[in-house]
């Protein structure tokens, strides 16, 4: 049985740290949200997140359907797929320092949602956009370089060495990372290239995974959806700016 993502469609979001696991290893899954077609779509998840029958409800999306197991939160849902994939060191402990970086990860997407809706997801982006752009000022001059520098030192003090943020070969955080930093290059151009020779390892790191066969045809593909105003990296040309 092929596994089941939930999450919207027409956004990336946080569903497409869980695309890039599947699309790398090359394993079928459905899009339920984007298979309107087979009955599903949205409502289908919606739906699913209300049901009185399922023993487990998940509280949001992204999400994933494995038979009868339903897995939630991006990292949770990457714990559990990394084994499985071949996209997790073996050791275990390596596997939760693994889950410890991208916990990581998450604290940082979260505060990059907090740069266009640092009041109330409830509100509009213009609502809150003088509130915004104190938040964003202080994000890209204090908390990107305070969470890129962490993963630019992770990188090079990985002993198995610096291709990849954890033991010697690609993982889901590698993949993860990638997507930061495409997100933060869509979000935020003047502001990363500003940072950008600060992070040679993180930049390589990203240029090795966008080359990497599955991914380069994912990224071609009709399933790569494009950044847009709706997703968590949004792109401000008034929040932009040069730190």
């Amino acid at each position: 049985m092929a596994y089941e993502l939930y999450y919207w469609d027409g956004i990336q979001g946080r569903g497409e740290f869980v695309r890039l696991a599947l699309e790398e290893a090359g394993i079928k899954y459905i899009d339920v949200a984007r298979e309107p077609g087979r009955g599903m779509g949205t409502g289908a998840m919606l739906e699913l997140m209300k049901s009185r029958s399922e023993p487990h409800i998940p509280f949001a999306p992204p999400f994933l359907r494995d038979g009868d197991l339903i897995v939630s939160h991006v990292a949770n849902i990457l714990f559990y797929l990394g084994p499985k994939l071949g996209l997790v060191p073996a050791d275990d402990k390596l596997r939760h320092v693994a889950n410890g970086l991208q916990l990581t990860i998450t604290d940082l997407v979260a505060e990059v949602h907090d740069t266009h809706h640092p009041i109330a997801t409830s509100l509009y982006y213009e609502d809150q956009k003088d509130v915004a752009k104190a938040r964003t000022k202080a994000f890209i001059c204090e908390r990107i370089p305070k969470f890129l520098g962490y993963f630019e030192q992770v990188l090079h003090q990985n002993p198995e060495g610096s291709r990849h943020i954890i033991g010697k070969a690609l993982s889901y955080v590698d993949l993860s990372l990638f997507q930061v930093i495409e997100g933060l290059r869509y979000a935020f151009p003047k502001a990363m290239k500003a940072h950008d020779s600060n992070y040679p390892g993180l930049n390589a790191l990203h240029d090795a995974v966008s080359a990497r066969p599955n991914i380069a045809t994912y990224l071609g593909s009709k399933r790569r959806l494009a950044f847009n105003e709706d997703g968590i990296f949004r792109h401000y040309p008034e929040l932009d700016l040069t730190p």
